[in-house]
């Protein structure tokens, strides 16, 4: 097992490696020309790279006509990664700059498929307030008052839970340092919020756009100020 951790961690451990993972963090699938350009590496070198990545089966590939595209192999992946980015040290701020607003990309982004940053944090605090969702020993479960939550909100949790992957979990934001919800339940939501037109994403960037509809809405069942 310490075998094992050693060497993934030194795959992880290469800067341009790293990149290529942060990159992948997107939940966007990449070519490998896109990725050499995120690693800042010459097509030759990338191949290297991502064939170390996918021995260690942490990318899968797959071809589309001439073309073949790297993502995470399984989504557990991208949540190690992030938290892995929970190991920062946090910044000291001056009294000037916590009245700043925060980058985009701290305020509201995805982790993967679902909603992290201030915004995500925020969101399943309200949950966790309003027993949608419950803490026990640092991991989520649904209520059964939960359960008609997410119905009224147009989200199947029978059909969620049958998805082959994690339901429901913690995950530790990297730049709140505080948990967000992560698993296929946190996906439905955040793919209703964007269907609803509360959230949009960005070309080119994790970071999230809150619409007029979406303050409103947030705030109305949730209490979060935008």
């Amino acid at each position: 097992m310490e075998e094992q951790f050693i060497k993934i961690a030194t795959l992880i451990g290469d800067p341009t490696r790293a990149s290529i993972m942060w990159a992948l963090l997107d939940g966007k699938a990449f070519t490998a020309t896109e990725l050499a350009i995120v690693g800042n590496t010459s097509p030759q070198n990338i191949s290297m790279h991502l064939g170390k990545l996918l021995d260690a089966d942490l990318l899968c590939v797959e071809k589309q006509g001439r073309h073949k595209y790297y993502r995470f192999s399984s989504k557990e992946i991208a949540y190690a990664i992030e938290g892995m980015a929970s190991l920062i040290p946090p910044q000291e701020v001056s009294r000037k700059k916590n009245t700043e607003k925060l980058p985009p990309i701290k305020h509201c982004r995805t982790c993967y498929d679902h909603l992290a940053g201030k915004i995500g944090v925020a969101f399943t605090n309200s949950l966790l307030e309003q027993n949608i969702i419950i803490d026990t020993n640092n991991d989520f479960e649904i209520s059964p008052e939960g359960i008609k939550w997410f119905s009224d909100f147009g989200i199947n949790v029978d059909e969620v839970r049958k998805q082959r992957r994690l339901f429901l979990k913690p995950c530790l934001d990297w730049s709140e340092r505080k948990n967000h919800m992560a698993g296929s339940l946190a996906t439905s939501l955040l793919n209703k919020m964007i269907s609803n037109d509360w959230l949009r994403k960005t070309e080119n960037s994790r970071a999230i756009i809150i619409t007029g509809k979406g303050e409103k809405e947030l705030y109305k069942q949730f209490k979060i100020v935008v």
